[in-house]
């Protein structure tokens, strides 16, 4: 029999229910509410929503129209996507964010189509420029040139024609890759380079450098890795001024470019206090990812004793190294097993002892670093390998999660791509450098090379591991678009060949996106906090004026950032 409870004890229960239910339905007035598009959350069980809501710098709501009646309110700010797409905000998985300011500041040659076009844009500098001064520039790419220089050392110019227009200017311009330098009569003068200097600097140089020379010994200009140094030791320092303008134009490139979130491949101290500077004046509008550089080898001792910087702003971390540990295809400094098809007297060099590369693989697992190595060429990556394999196996309390790094694996033994998902090593890979680069790398490596080991996006995906995309800015411009659209055509950026190069080892769109977003923030141990549209996340989204993800391939490359919203701030709206 149930028991009979008096009316007003059934009245008052009646009541409290209603100011639950009250209570459950109270509104909580976002900030930002994003809808009107397809936003794509680069999650695998909720692909995509309606709408996003933000409460300060996170992700409070990601789902359809109905649920957002409780975060509307009258100071709430609404963004109508029109039918444009949003994403996360898209994450630069390798570059150099000062690099990428320069390159708006110094002289940018990476559009010109022969080394006369460079000469010319030199002697414009030369008469803006007072005699003496130094001109620096950076973009060039002798492979890239639709007319060859009248005269060639092993692919490179020689120096005359520019010196001449040059005479009391010196003059250094670094390749596109950074692996290389072209200087004139006046920089080698000033640098004390000559016939009698150059076999005596070359020994000097070990076999991380080279200076070529031509039939009679002369140096020809053209300054190749750790030999670069000999001519940039003489170029003027930065001043703070100039410093602070390249990091404000590098910020604001990011924003144009969609870009809230940057992995800085190789830092300096004083780069450092720089970024550091910027985020007490709040002014570090892009998160940075810091890798240490491994040129200055009492920068990471001084790190290793104090451990990692992990920003519970989320703007700068430092828990990472960068090592530079082989050259670039395009300089023919890239570490190859076997020599160049296009040079077969030369395989290209380390530029870092492996021992120094298990050394500090070591330490970085002791003081809790990831360590990121730049390796290019085959050889580079098996030896890399090799030294992570071993430092890992002798450290496996420590090696959980070590998430070590190797930056481009550009070239790889077929033995070797499989190793990657097994040692649990992220290959953070530029898909863009395909689009440039794969053309006329089938010179330097032959057919059956480049088709067994370069560019293997889908084998190492399917290995189990990891891809981290990005541009390697200012080897290639910061735009991820052009990337992405390298990521699954494998064409060039005029869209060729038709079908793409090795078409079997395409991303898919989905793979594509993710490389950008929650893998490039799982490269740096940041997948918790951004990467994907989820509440709890920060609110930084990249919206594109069309859908990367439907439109046919020939369609990407039209795409343009229409929005950057940084921490739940627009930042950047095109005009």
């Amino acid at each position: 029999m149930k028991p009979k409870f008096p009316f007003s004890i059934r009245l008052l229960s009646l009541v409290v229910l209603v100011l639950l239910i009250s209570c459950s339905e109270k509104k909580t007035p976002a900030d930002l509410i994003i809808r009107g598009g397809t936003i794509y959350t680069v999650e695998d069980a909720n692909p995509t929503v309606d709408a996003v809501a933000v409460i300060g710098d996170k992700i409070v709501y990601a789902g359809d129209l109905a649920g957002l009646s409780k975060f509307e309110g009258e100071n709430t700010k609404v963004i109508d996507l029109q039918g444009k797409i949003m994403t996360p905000g898209f994450i630069e998985g390798h570059g150099h964010f000062m690099g990428l300011g320069f390159s708006e500041l110094n002289l940018d040659l990476s559009s010109v189509e022969s080394y006369e076009e460079m000469v010319e844009k030199v002697k414009e500098a030369v008469a803006k420029t007072q005699p003496g001064q130094w001109i620096v520039g950076r973009g060039w790419h002798q492979d890239k040139w639709t007319a060859k220089p009248e005269k060639e050392i092993k692919g490179f110019p020689t120096h005359q024609l520019l010196s001449a227009v040059s005479p009391d200017n010196p003059v250094f311009l670094r390749h596109a890759s950074g692996h290389a330098g072209f200087a004139n009569a006046k920089a080698m003068q000033l640098a004390g380079v000559n016939q009698l200097s150059v076999e005596k600097l070359g020994k000097n140089m070990g076999e991380g450098g080279e200076i070529l020379v031509d039939e009679l010994g002369n140096p020809t200009g053209l300054f190749n890795e750790r030999a670069q140094s000999l001519i940039g030791e003489y170029i003027p320092e930065t001043s703070e001024e100039t410093l602070s303008q390249a990091l404000e134009l590098a910020i604001a490139a990011s924003l144009r470019n969609g870009i809230t979130s940057f992995h800085d491949a190789g830092v300096s101290r004083g780069n450092i206090e720089l970024f550091r500077k910027f985020k007490a004046e709040n002014k570090l509008n892009t998160r940075l990812y810091v890798m240490l550089t491994g040129f200055d080898s009492q920068l990471l001792y001084d790190w290793f004793r104090n451990g990692p910087e992990i920003d519970s702003a989320n703007l700068l971390t430092i828990r990472s190294i960068k090592l530079n540990c082989d050259g670039a295809l395009g300089s023919r400094g890239a570490w190859l097993m076997e020599p160049y098809t296009d040079r077969p007297d030369f395989a290209g060099m380390a530029t870092l002892s492996m021992d120094t590369v298990l050394k500090i693989s070591r330490e970085g697992l002791k003081h809790g670093f990831q360590v990121c190595s730049h390796a290019i060429g085959d050889r580079a990556n098996k030896e890399i390998l090799d030294r992570y394999e071993k430092a890992i196996s002798e450290n496996m309390e420590q090696s959980k999660d070590h998430r070590f790094r190797i930056e481009h694996a550009q070239h790889l033994r077929p033995d070797d791509i499989g190793r990657f998902g097994q040692l649990g090593v992220i290959p953070a890979m530029q898909a863009v450098h395909m689009s440039s680069d794969r053309p006329w790398a089938i010179d330097r490596l032959g057919e059956k090379r480049i088709k067994e080991g370069a560019y293997m996006w889908q084998s190492l995906l399917k290995s189990g591991a990891v891809i981290v995309n990005g541009t390697d800015v200012p080897v290639e411009p910061i735009n991820p678009i052009a990337s992405f659209f390298a990521s699954v055509t494998r064409q060039t950026l005029k869209g060729e060949p038709e079908g793409g190069f090795e078409p079997e080892e395409k991303m898919t769109r989905q793979q594509a996106l993710k490389s950008y977003t929650l893998d490039a923030a799982y490269g740096a141990f940041e997948e918790d906090i951004k990467g994907s549209i989820v509440p709890g996340k920060l609110a930084d989204f990249t919206i594109f004026t069309k859908d990367l993800m439907t439109v046919p391939d020939k369609e990407l490359l039209t795409s343009e950032v229409a929005m950057t919203i940084f921490g739940g701030k627009v930042l950047y709206e095109k005009k």
